[in-house]
C-alpha cells in the first residue's frame, strides 16, 4: 500500500475488536514512531503503550468518558519530554515533533489493518497521574490502537481550491 492510499483510507475508529495486536505489528508501529522526524533530530519524546485494562479505563475517564479508549487493546500516549525549545517560527518543537510521530503511527497502523483515533480532548493532569508522567513533560496526544470493529464512512474533505494557494495567501 502506498502512503496516499493510507491517507485516503484511514478513518477515526471508535469501536475496536478485542483481538490483541500481534507482537510483530506492535514492533512495526514502534519503529514508525521511532523513525519519525523531529526538529534538529532532537527526539525529545516518549510513547507509552498502555495495555493494562485499569489504566486504559482511567485514561478513558481522563478523556471525558470516551469509553472506546479502554475498549482498544492498546492505547498509545505521546509525551513531549522537553517543552522548552521554541523554533524560529514561534512554535514549540515538542508539540510538532510528537504530532508528526503520531501521524506516522496512524498511517502505519492503517497499513497493518489496525485502527486509531487521534485524541486531544483529555485532562492532561489526570493522564500524567495515571501514567506517572513527570510534571514538566507534556502529554500531546492519545490514540487507541487495535483492530477496527466498525467501518466508518468517508468524511467530506474540502477541495484543493479551498485549502491550497500558490505564492501568496
Amino acid at each position: 500500500m502506498d502512503v496516499l492510499t493510507s491517507i485516503k483510507g484511514r478513518r477515526s475508529i471508535r469501536k475496536y475488536s478485542q483481538v490483541f495486536i500481534e507482537e510483530e505489528k506492535l514492533g512495526i508501529i514502534m519503529e514508525a514512531l521511532r523513525l519519525a522526524p523531529s526538529a534538529s533530530n532532537s527526539q525529545k519524546w516518549e510513547f507509552i503503550f498502555v495495555t493494562d485494562k485499569e489504566k486504559r479505563k482511567k485514561l478513558g475517564e481522563a478523556a471525558d468518558g470516551q469509553k472506546f479508549i479502554q475498549e482498544a487493546p492498546v492505547t498509545v500516549v505521546g509525551v513531549a519530554t522537553e517543552d522548552e525549545y521554541v523554533m524560529m517560527c514561534g512554535q514549540k518543537s515538542s508539540t510538532i515533533n510528537v504530532s508528526i510521530a503520531m501521524a506516522y503511527m496512524t498511517l502505519e497502523a492503517y497499513e497493518l489493518g489496525l485502527g486509531t483515533c487521534w485524541l486531544g480532548h483529555f485532562d492532561e493532569e489526570k493522564v500524567k497521574e495515571t501514567l506517572n508522567i513527570p510534571g514538566s513533560m507534556r502529554v500531546v496526544a492519545i490514540s487507541p490502537l487495535g483492530y477496527p470493529d466498525e467501518d466508518p464512512d468517508e468524511r467530506p474533505r474540502k477541495s484543493c481550491d479551498e485549502v491550497i494557494s500558490f505564492n501568496d495567501f
